[in-house]
């Protein structure tokens, strides 16, 4: 990570420009696939009223990275949550990462690395055993990233469009 990120705990403060990054992660995957990836327009104010309840949510984790400088900016985020066992995913009780965007100035920093490390510790001292997480077929940067830090493949999601 370029010594000039830090990787902190989101705050209040920090939802405007979070609800941006998620907006963002949303309006990726919808260009990716349309049919696949909702996109309901305005996406900011929904997410910022989510990840703000969130904030509160003792099992959530929502994390920042920001970039030093004159005025600090924020860079990027990760969100995930311990969630409950899941007999329709055959999943048991585990920590999930639901979002990791890092803006495109700051790629290839360390600020997605980061990111993630402080969400799946975060996430284990919540007692999860395990961390998973979904991504785009076509996000080949992102499947880098999670396998240079163990994660392993496990599903395939198809879709047919009727």
């Amino acid at each position: 990570m370029s010594p000039s990120l830090t990787v902190r705990p989101a705050a209040r403060a920090d939802m405007p420009a979070v609800a941006r990054f998620a907006a963002q992660l949303v309006r990726l995957h919808h260009a990716l696939d349309p049919h696949r990836f909702m996109c309901l327009e305005p996406l900011e104010p929904g997410y910022e009223r989510w990840l703000t309840g969130e904030l509160a949510n003792p099992g959530a984790a929502i994390v920042v990275a920001e970039q030093a400088g004159a005025e600090p900016e924020l860079v990027g985020y990760a969100y995930g949550r311990r969630e409950p066992r899941d007999w329709n995913s055959l999943l048991d009780t585990c920590g999930v990462l639901h979002d990791l965007y890092v803006a495109e100035p700051a790629r290839r920093l360390g600020a997605g690395a980061a990111l993630l490390e402080a969400t799946i510790a975060r996430l284990r001292a919540l007692g999860a055993p395990r961390v998973v997480l979904h991504t785009a077929t076509q996000n080949a940067a992102a499947h880098r990233l999670f396998e240079r830090l163990g994660f392993r493949r496990t599903m395939i999601e198809m879709t047919l469009e009727l």
